[in-house]
């Protein structure tokens, strides 16, 4: 990876972290911070798994690869989104 890729993975990764923060149902109770820190690391992990796949570069957007990039983010909003509010004390 360059460090043109890690700057893209950055700014891909907050709007992936929005977007997979829209997905989950309900209302999670975690910082921006931390649900656009699960987005960076999202959009990494989705192109990974894309490379993987082999459906990293196609013509046109990656759609496929941004799927992935939401699946994941949704996921992990919603582990952390569990057991964010359950450390807290009340």
């Amino acid at each position: 990876m360059t460090v043109t890729g890690i700057l893209t993975a950055i700014v891909i990764g907050l709007i992936i972290g929005a977007l997979g923060r829209l997905v989950v149902p309900g209302k999670q109770n975690i910082p921006i911070w931390l649900t656009l820190l699960i987005g960076v690391v999202a959009a990494i992990l989705g192109t990974i798994v894309a490379n993987a796949f082999g459906v990293k570069d196609t013509n046109g957007i990656d759609w496929i690869e941004l799927l992935l990039q939401v699946i994941f983010a949704a996921i992990g909003v919603a582990i952390v989104a569990g057991t964010y509010g359950r450390r807290r004390v009340r």
